[in-house]
C-alpha cells in the first residue's frame, strides 16, 4: 500500500490550496477516505471524510464552508480543497484509507503572513 500526498506549501491568510493523495496497493473505490491534520504539538484531527462511492462528505466543524473534499476512483485519487485558509489550518495533511492502518508521509500546509 502506498500513499502519496502532495499540494501543500506556504500560503498568506485568505488563501487556498488543493491537495492531493493518490492511493495504490489496494482496492481504492471500496474504502472511504480521510483526510486528516496533526499541527505541531497537537493530537491529529479528522478533517474532512468521503464515502467510497463519494456521495457523503463529512467535515470538523471549523472547516465547513471553507474544504471540500473530493475523489477520482478512476485515478485513484482523493483531494482536499482548501479555501479561506487560517493560521489555525496549520499542519502536517495526511490521508487515510478509512479503519486501516495505512499513512502517507503527510503534505505540510502552513499559513501564514
Amino acid at each position: 500500500v502506498q500513499l502519496v500526498e502532495s499540494g501543500g506549501g506556504l500560503v498568506q491568510p485568505g488563501g487556498s490550496l488543493r491537495l492531493s493523495c493518490i492511493a495504490s496497493g489496494f482496492r481504492f473505490s471500496n474504502y472511504a477516505m480521510i483526510w486528516y491534520r496533526q499541527a505541531s504539538g497537537k493530537e491529529r484531527e479528522l478533517v474532512a471524510r468521503i464515502s467510497s462511492a463519494g456521495g457523503r462528505t463529512d467535515y470538523l466543524d471549523s472547516v465547513k464552508g471553507r474544504f471540500t473534499i473530493s475523489r477520482d476512483n478512476a485515478k485513484n485519487t482523493v483531494y482536499l480543497q482548501m479555501n479561506s485558509l487560517k493560521p489555525e489550518d496549520t499542519a502536517v495533511y495526511s490521508c487515510n484509507p478509512s479503519g486501516s492502518g495505512y499513512w502517507g508521509q503527510g503534505t505540510q500546509v502552513t499559513v501564514s503572513s
